[in-house]
C-alpha cells in the first residue's frame, strides 16, 4: 500500500495536473478568438497530454492499493494581451508544476517509498522537456517581435503539433 503522506502529494499533483490542462484550454481560446489557430492548436495539445500526465497519477495510486481524491479545480485566469505573454505564464506554470513534482520526488524519497521515487522520474523528465519547448516558443517570439508574417509563420509551425498518448508504461 502506498504511503499516506505520498498518497497526499499525489492527489494534490493530480489536481495541478487537470488545473493545467483547464489552463491551456483557456490559453487555446484566446489564441481562437484571436485567429491564432496553430498555437491554439498546441495549447490544446498541451491540454490533453496534462490529463494523460493527471490519469497516469490516478492509475497509480490505484494500482498502489491507496485512495484517490479528487480536489475542485479552479478557473483560471483568462487575461491574456498577446502572445509572447501567454507563453511567458505557460513557463511560469511550467516551472511551478516542475517544482511541485520534485517536492514528490523528494517526499517519496524521505518517506522511504521508493517505488514513488522511482515513478515520479518519468515526471522529473517530462517537466525538463516541457520547459525546454515553451523556451524554444519564447525565444522565436522575443525574436520576432511584432512582425505579423514570422508570427504567422510560428503558427503554421505550431498548428503540426499532434498529440500522442502518455503513458508510463
Amino acid at each position: 500500500m502506498i504511503n499516506e503522506k505520498v498518497q497526499s502529494v499525489l492527489n494534490a499533483q493530480i489536481n495541478k495536473e487537470f488545473y493545467s490542462a483547464y489552463l491551456y484550454l483557456a490559453m487555446s481560446a484566446f489564441f481562437e478568438e484571436i485567429g491564432l489557430f496553430g498555437f491554439s492548436n498546441w495549447t490544446k495539445v498541451q491540454a490533453r497530454e496534462e490529463i494523460d500526465h493527471g490519469m497516469i497519477l490516478f492509475d497509480y495510486i490505484i494500482e498502489r492499493d491507496g485512495s484517490v481524491n479528487l480536489g475542485k479545480i479552479d478557473a483560471p485566469d483568462r487575461s491574456f494581451d498577446n502572445p509572447l505573454q501567454v507563453f511567458e505564464k505557460i513557463l511560469e506554470h511550467e516551472k511551478s508544476v516542475t517544482e511541485s513534482i520534485n517536492c514528490v520526488a523528494s517526499m517519496s524519497e524521505d518517506e522511504c517509498d521508493l517505488a514513488t521515487r522511482h515513478f515520479i522520474n518519468w515526471y522529473i523528465s517530462e517537466q525538463v522537456e516541457e520547459e525546454a519547448n515553451v523556451r524554444a516558443v519564447i525565444a522565436k517570439l522575443k525574436m520576432f517581435g511584432e512582425d505579423k508574417s514570422s508570427i504567422f509563420h510560428l503558427d503554421k509551425e505550431l498548428s503540426k503539433r499532434e498529440y500522442k498518448a502518455h503513458s508510463y508504461k
